[in-house]
């Protein structure tokens, strides 16, 4: 069975695609999203190489400058 697309994907894919503004609901979704696919990597060795765009890293890192600054 075929899940429905998940918020947090969706609400990720609008910001990277420019359809949406960057904003705490982006940065939250990075955050499930992340903890999703360590879980996924600890279940299964095969997503070991599945990683986030350069585009998301951007943002993960935009985010943790300015929580840190």
């Amino acid at each position: 069975m075929i899940e429905p697309e998940s918020t947090h994907f969706r609400i990720l894919r609008e910001t990277v695609t420019g359809q949406r503004g960057l904003d705490e609901k982006t940065f939250a979704s990075v955050a499930v999203l992340s903890e999703r696919l360590e879980h996924l990597r600890t279940l299964d060795c095969t997503f070991e190489g599945v990683s986030f765009s350069p585009a998301v890293e951007a943002m993960r890192k935009r985010h943790n400058a300015v929580a840190v600054g």
